[in-house]
């Protein structure tokens, strides 16, 4: 097992990383990395290979909120009932079961605050299961799936003069 986590933590920092490159990593061969990501894709391990973009280096880029939901539960379905459909709304980015005041949280995007503050208020909260909603505008991300997106700024000392 401690193989295959090697392997998964390599490509989840670096997926454009070479075969050879993994292989000498772990010691193994080629052949040997290549059948266990192979296994890993088919098994659903491995869900998709991604990019991280910073959108504040980008025109036109997105507005993010994170969304925390509270929800009634009908009789005899779950969260997972309620989380499926909302997750099937191409704006949501991520759907997750948490603690707390709340139920759920969402992260979804839209072109503007305008446009995902409608995307709550029409369809979200519009939603049978949904007692409450809690919208929450991402001001600055500093770091997104483990890479830092801005550099920390460094402030320069004035001399003193005397």
């Amino acid at each position: 097992m401690d193989l295959v986590r090697n392997i998964l933590e390599i490509i989840e920092n670096d997926p454009k990383i070479e075969i050879s490159e993994i292989a000498a990593l772990v010691g193994r061969s080629d052949a040997d990395v290549m059948d266990c990501i192979d296994q890993l894709e088919k098994d659903g391990a491995i869900r998709k290979y991604k990019t991280v973009i910073d959108w504040d280096k980008v025109n036109n880029g997105y507005v993010y909120a994170i969304i925390e939901i509270k929800v009634s539960l009908e009789r005899e379905t779950g969260y997972n009932v309620v989380a499926d459909r909302i997750s099937r709304f191409p704006e949501v980015r991520s759907v997750r079961l948490i603690s707390g005041d709340h139920d759920i949280s969402l992260t979804v995007r839209g072109r503007s605050m305008k446009e995902v503050a409608f995307f709550v208020a029409e369809k979200i909260a519009t939603l049978p299961q949904v007692q409450s909603t809690a919208t929450h505008f991402v001001l600055k991300t500093y770091k997104e799936d483990g890479v830092m997106l801005h550099e920390p700024e460094h402030a320069e000392r004035l001399p003193i003069v005397a």
